[in-house]
């Protein structure tokens, strides 16, 4: 047999080692253990695990030493189910067992998360009296730390009579992996302390604690350590670490300094590293160009490289450039199903709103990973098709996936804004029944009781929480708002204020809208000036709310000052000027504002309009009136909505033109309501056309409606023309609908308080 060993060696093809196979069994060797047990190893290593089996199989009474080079041979091939599977037929066959068996089949168990069989084989191995191999212990221990068993781990790692360099970086490892990093740089210094030989395997665990604790001196110590002692510096997957470990510091300058001047320049996860640093600080342009330079310099991208890149088109928008990435991926035979290749792609389309494509990339694999299904239904509920969320939700429960707290607050959210408050509260009991309070599905379900209306379960969910960020806060505050609560929100603005608790600028936006809704000024200054104070960060949205503030409060002039020191203005910001303006009286300034906007290329959309027709409206501006709304619809595609045909209807009945109102009435699309009637029966009083009024009775008192401003107009305009019974009739009619009159009020705001 030892004249065959160096033709094993020398076979590199499937065809030699079939020869030299065909050649031992001419010489009569196929019955030999040794022989046979090389075949079996050497097949495998070929790939081709099946003809391992097959020598296996036909060999008569394979010895312990034979069924463990089998269960190895199927760990290599990433074959881990069937590597127990032997295992469990060996422990069947009654054959002796060695320790030579055992770290393969604990390799195996960790592969697939299998806690329960794992045990099982640890029994077996205190049964077998193995329990004291160095190798079998350090396995045993990465059995306990790869399924998560942190205490089994360390007391195995406490008993161990002798401890390596092995078993002291899994320990590190293991405690880094679940979520202990400090109790890991904690483990490396008393490794260091006690005179254990460092090598690169400990170091990759050390930056990573670093990196994910943002110990930015410690991890400069770590660098500093790996260049004294030269530890492997040239080990690629080392220095990608370290790459990464910068990454995570937002130092791009060590990160990027680090790659030019790395050993391994062209490493293909040096490269990976560095395109993930850029993407993880927002710097995706620079991802990009990084790795277009990895392309010129030829070297070869892998799927983690592939999944950065079209993370880095995703978060830009550029659709055309990561359907490049997809092709590039397709050609190349890229696995979608690693690496999470696939869940990027779908982000990508999601992202750039070809929710289509999302969904053909998802429905081509049988094994949907959660990320899949949950970048799906956010995406969904990003582009506003609630529906089609909560639809992919419930098909995620039928087919058996559990949902992870991205999941949920996605649905929560798609349930909110379409007001299922039925299915939120299912979704709502079994958050309750399966997970632990959560942060992140909190502020969903907050969010979704206060679209739903039910803003005394928000306030519950909001008291009930243990840890309150700074989302929570906004997320009360937003609910208050959205239910007309503002003077709630701004206590609870004023609450965070007294604790100094983070402030954002969604808190400031949410007290600046507070405040606009309730009309308190002063307050709104107040918080424009602490919000500027703070530091909080202009934009767009924050100063449109500001010039909504002061313009609907009063402060024109202020409002104009922020409206005109924009560098950015939507269409909510000239709408909320122009509407400002109209409100208030200065009707010309409005529709010069307006005119402005347009010849900016700015397209007004529905509440523009609205707002340029009350304008009109109040001042009596028929004709601009009539060419603003005949544009809407000519020029802008705009569908008027009741809204824009009261505003129409108040303009011609203001004007005496209550024949051309009432035609407009009789034009419309849908029913008119009670604000429609209204302007036409006002236009009645104020030119005092009893007349018209007569010949529109039979419109005006078949009309149901709750609001009580429209039937105390219709009464109070028959009283007045001396029409007693009609006026009472209308009364009548009002307490038999239970209408009841609102009376009218006026607020004052006195040291922030109405």
């Amino acid at each position: 047999m030892a004249l065959y060993m160096p033709l094993f060696k020398a076979c590199t093809t499937l065809r030699s080692l079939t020869q030299l196979h065909a050649h031992l069994i001419v010489g009569g060797l196929q019955k030999d253990t040794l022989p046979t047990t090389k075949l079996i190893e050497s097949y495998s290593q070929m790939g081709s695990v099946q003809s391992s089996r097959l020598i296996f199989d036909t060999f008569r009474n394979p010895d312990s030493f034979m069924w463990g080079v089998l269960i190895k041979c199927h760990v290599w091939n990433g074959l881990f189910r069937e590597a127990i599977v032997v295992y469990q037929d060996m422990l069947e066959r009654a054959t002796e067992l060695s320790e030579f068996i055992f770290p393969s089949v604990l390799r195996a168990c960790s592969a697939v998360n299998d806690l329960v069989m794992g045990e099982k084989v640890h029994a077996r191995i205190l049964k077998s009296g193995f329990e004291s191999d160095p190798i079998v212990e350090t396995s045993l221990l990465s059995l306990y730390g790869e399924t998560g068993c942190l205490y089994n781990a360390r007391k195995m790692f406490d008993a161990m009579s002798k401890r390596d360099v092995v078993s002291w970086s899994s320990i590190l490892s293991t405690h880094i992996h679940n979520g202990q990093a400090n109790d890991g740089l904690g483990i490396f210094g008393k490794m260091v302390r006690e005179g254990v030989e460092v090598d690169s395997v400990t170091i990759l665990s050390v930056a990573e604690a670093c990196g994910e604790l943002r110990f930015y001196r410690a991890g400069k110590s770590c660098h500093g350590y790996v260049l004294r002692r030269n530890i492997g510096f040239n080990h690629e997957s080392l220095q990608s670490s370290l790459i990464a470990m910068y990454g995570k510091f937002g130092d791009l300058c060590s990160a990027e300094k680090l790659f030019r001047n790395g050993g391994v320049y062209q490493s293909v996860s040096s490269w990976t590293a560095l395109i993930s640093c850029y993407n993880q600080n927002g710097y995706y342009s620079e991802a990009l160009g990084t790795f277009i330079e990895m392309l010129a310099c030829k070297v070869e991208s892998n799927s983690v490289t592939l999944m950065n890149v079209v993370c880095s088109c995703a978060r830009l928008g550029l659709l055309i450039e990561g359907k490049s990435v997809h092709g590039y991926v397709i050609r190349n035979n890229f696995d979608l199903d690693k690496d999470f290749l696939r869940s990027s792609l779908i982000d990508l389309y999601a992202n750039c709103g070809r929710l289509i494509y999302s969904h053909r990339i998802f429905d081509t694999t049988q094994d949907k990973h959660i990320v899949s299904w949950n970048i799906l239904i956010s995406g969904y509920v990003r582009e506003n098709m609630p529906e089609e969320a909560i639809s992919l939700f419930l098909e995620m429960l039928i087919n058996g996936i559990f949902p992870d707290s991205f999941a949920l607050a996605s649905a929560l959210s798609a349930c909110g804004i379409i007001g299922h408050s039925e299915l939120g509260c299912q979704i709502h009991g079994r958050i309750i029944k399966t997970l632990l309070p959560n942060e992140f599905v909190e502020n969903a379900l907050i969010d979704m009781y206060s679209k739903c209306g039910y803003i005394n379960s928000a306030i519950g969910i909001f008291q009930d929480a243990r840890q309150k960020s700074v989302v929570t806060w906004n997320s009360m505050m937003c609910g208050f708002s959205q239910n007309g609560h503002s003077k709630e929100a701004l206590s609870l603005f004023d609450e965070m204020y007294a604790k100094n608790l983070e402030m954002d600028e969604v808190t400031f936006l949410s007290a600046i809208q507070a405040c606009s809704n309730l009309g308190f000024i002063e307050k709104g200054k107040w918080i424009h000036h602490k919000a500027i104070t703070f530091g909080v960060r202009r934009d767009m949205y924050i100063d449109t709310a500001l010039t909504n503030m002061y313009a609907r409060c009063g402060d024109l002039r202020t409002a104009r000052k922020v409206f005109d020191n924009m560098l950015e203005r939507s269409i909510v910001t000239w709408s909320s000027m122009i509407g400002g303006y109209a409100i208030h009286g200065y009707i010309d300034e409005s529709i010069s504002l307006f005119d402005r906007m347009v010849e900016s290329r700015i397209e007004p959309n529905d509440v523009t309009f609205m707002n340029i027709l009350s304008a009109c409206s109040h001042a009596g501006y028929v004709e601009k009136g009539k060419f603003y709304f005949n544009s809407m619809i000519r020029d802008f595609g705009i569908i008027p909505n009741y809204e824009h045909y009261s505003c129409l209807v108040d303009l011609l009945s203001r004007a005496g033109d209550l024949n051309g109102a009432y035609e407009v009435v009789n034009s419309m699309p849908f029913g008119a309501d009670a604000s429609i009637w209204g302007a036409l029966v006002n236009g009645c009083r104020i030119h005092q056309r009893m007349d018209f009024l007569d010949s529109i009775k039979k419109d005006i008192l078949n009309m149901d409606s709750d609001d009580s401003g429209y039937y105390a107009l219709l009464s109070n305009v028959y009283a007045e023309g001396g029409k007693w019974n009609e006026s009472k009739m209308v009364k009548s009619k009002m307490r038999s609908l239970a209408v009841k009159k609102v009376h009218g009020y006026s607020m004052i705001e006195v040291e922030s308080v109405s």
